[in-house]
């Protein structure tokens, strides 16, 4: 099914497109043209429909959200443009402001418990967008019930939640997709891409650079390790590394290191990694990870990737990609209308629930990236990831 906005960033050939895709309405057909007329600013856009893109996905999928919170309304933000396909439903432990989120979103529903909304027989899946420390628990009440479930990032505190998650989903047969929109969004869709496309030759290095200045206030729950599952890497550093790790070659093994930390202040966190790793393909790279540092437009910064035959360098959110291989430089822009990959994430979702298959952001997929995580804070020295126990 087309939406509007991909216009732009997805790129479609024209013989690709079946009769029934476009027979739509005469405004879809324009809708194909115009993609088709974009396409040639950024290859590879194609990747971003994921498998069974052609299916016919029958209703929409009703969902509720499991928490109230700030990431809640990022995502229902983005979900106003697939309303066809997704309705929305809030709950709460605070039943007013479930109620708040439903008409501030036009929500179907409202509930005043996320026991009462996993217990609705109408609701298809939840999305468990509560802090960390909680997740586990909802998502095999929810599994039980009978739910699909997309789990915000980080999923879980450690691999053995994670194997109970697996196990869980196999005895229910049912999908849970993990929330890492980093994986869908434009840039990485385009990494994939040039690499797969060979258009710097044999890989080399790998260089990623993601800082900010951006503190959390004393009473944001991400101060609390019990209630965060660990440090600003832990929290927010993940994302970064599922990126390094998501674009073709595997990391097969990774090492922390922290600098010395600074408690002043109110966010009294670890707030800088840098990670050093090596691929599978014999490369190398290194992550640099900090939210106590200066940038340029409040985290404007530059990654690489280094060839034998070229250098891919890109805005590291995704505003734009250089390319410098054996031809003349080319400009790429991975695309802005869903920049951050929520949009590709929940049709990833609604189809891999329709066609019964794995969605791309798997349990399988973020058990590899807890691993590595698990590594890093193996050899980071005194850990900041916290010891909890759910």
């Amino acid at each position: 099914m087309f939406d509007r906005q991909h216009r732009g960033l997805r790129c479609f050939s024209p013989d690709g497109l079946s009769i029934g895709q476009t027979a739509y309405s005469v405004s879809r057909v324009w809708q194909v043209l115009s993609w088709t007329r974009d396409s040639r600013k950024c290859p590879g856009r194609a990747e971003m429909q994921p498998a069974g893109y052609d299916e016919v996905v029958p209703g929409p999928l009703h969902i509720a959200f499991l928490g109230c919170g700030f990431i809640t309304g990022v995502h229902s933000r983005h979900l106003r443009s697939l309303r066809r396909d997704i309705v929305c439903s809030y709950a709460s432990r605070d039943g007013s402001k479930s109620a708040a989120y439903r008409h501030r979103f036009l929500g179907a529903g409202s509930y005043d418990s996320y026991a009462a909304a996993i217990a609705d027989p109408s609701v298809d899946a939840v999305v468990v967008a509560v802090p960390p420390r909680f997740h586990l628990e909802l998502t095999l009440q929810a599994l039980s019930a009978g739910k699909h479930v997309l789990v915000e990032k980080p999923a879980y505190l450690r691999m053995e939640n994670y194997l109970r998650v697996r196990a869980a989903r196999d005895r229910a047969g049912r999908v849970v997709l993990v929330g890492e929109n980093d994986h869908y969004k434009p840039l990485a869709v385009c990494l994939r891409r040039l690499l797969r496309e060979d258009a710097i030759g044999e890989m080399v290095f790998a260089h990623f650079t993601t800082l900010a200045k951006r503190f959390k206030d004393a009473d944001d729950w991400r101060n609390d390790e019990t209630i965060a599952g660990g440090d600003a890497f832990f929290e927010e550093g993940i994302h970064w590394l599922h990126l390094a790790n998501s674009l073709g070659p595997v990391i097969t093994e990774a090492h922390g290191f922290r600098p010395s930390s600074s408690r002043d202040g109110v966010d009294t966190r670890d707030k800088s990694m840098m990670v050093a790793f090596r691929y599978d393909n014999g490369a190398v790279g290194a992550l640099f990870y900090s939210r106590e540092v200066p940038s340029l437009l409040r985290g404007l910064r530059v990654s690489k990737l280094f060839g034998r035959s070229g250098i891919i360098s890109f805005e590291s959110n995704g505003a734009m990609v250089l390319v410098r291989g054996s031809g003349m430089p080319r400009l790429v822009l991975p695309g802005f209308r869903d920049i951050r990959g929520y949009q590709a994430m929940y049709r990833d979702f609604l189809r891999a629930i329709r066609a019964d298959r794995a969605p791309e952001m798997s349990l399988e997929t973020a058990i590899a990236d807890q691993g590595l995580v698990d590594q890093i804070y193996a050899t980071a020295g005194s850990s900041s990831q916290a010891i909890v126990t759910p």
